[in-house]
């Protein structure tokens, strides 16, 4: 399997060694490491030197932090054009919904356009380099994020660990958008509820590791080989054995990701 959506360079040297050698007794082939900023791309990108077969590196900007200074942005923006060879995707990118949420719960104005026209921007760089995005654009923030990539012509946008609203959910099935399920589907109802409509053809299986889960995996580190239990819970939903619904998400991600 693929684990369509990791923080590697989050996870300690220790950890991450611990982990990597112990994939292919697990049956997971590759990693989809995604990044948060310049030196967190740098950080992804020494790993995937080390360990070349299994991760596959995607560089970007995550918005759930403070806004990159022109300087700053400039030198991402620059750092990505010169190894995009290398890299899988453009990500982790998005909008910020929690950050806002927790300031205008404090009372606290909060401007969403510069956040807006970043997207726009890294949307842009994707496209030039013609390589997939990967979104972090939650409730009402995937109907902007589904506007720009419309603006962009960008077709092949995975939107990880997604929640939303309908019209968001029936516009991105609509445009063929991906989608990707982490271990709470195996206890969160409104997740559970979007795996049974969303397209069994536009799913994947991540884990966001190092994030934490609870259900059953409470108080566990999270684990690439939690995917199988993402992709078992998914397949049981729809009928397929773990077997099947492994084969399928796999098949889903290598061909998104042009493996």
């Amino acid at each position: 399997m693929i684990d369509a959506h990791i923080h590697l360079e989050q996870y300690t040297d220790m950890e991450l060694e611990s982990m990597l050698l112990e994939l292919p007794g697990l049956d997971i082939e590759s990693l989809i490491a995604v990044s948060m900023n310049l030196d967190s791309c740098i950080r992804t990108q020494k790993i995937a030197a080390l360990y070349p077969v299994q991760v596959k590196p995607a560089y970007g900007f995550h918005p759930e932090q403070p806004l990159p200074q022109e300087t700053e942005l400039y030198a991402l923006l620059d750092w990505i054009e010169r190894h995009a060879g290398e890299m899988t995707a453009v990500g982790e990118i998005g909008l910020p919904y929690y950050t806002r949420a927790e300031a205008l719960e404090r009372g606290e104005a909060f401007e969403m356009e510069p956040y807006i026209r970043l997207l726009d921007t890294l949307l842009g760089l994707a496209t030039r380099l013609n390589k997939p995005v990967v979104l972090h654009a939650v409730y009402e923030d995937a109907l902007t994020a589904c506007d720009l990539l419309e603006k962009h012509g960008i077709t092949r946008a995975h939107f990880h660990w997604f929640k939303g609203p309908e019209e968001a959910i029936v516009r991105m099935i609509e445009r063929g958008y991906h989608i990707s399920f982490t271990p709470d589907i195996l206890y969160e109802p409104e997740i559970r509820d979007l795996a049974l409509r969303y397209p069994p053809k536009l799913v994947m299986a991540e884990t966001d590791g190092p994030w934490p889960f609870e259900g059953p995996f409470a108080g566990k580190p999270t684990h690439p080989a939690m995917i199988r239990e993402v992709a078992a819970a998914w397949g049981a939903l729809h009928g397929y054995s773990a077997s099947q619904a492994a084969a399928m998400l796999t098949a889903n991600t290598a061909r998104f990701y042009d493996f």
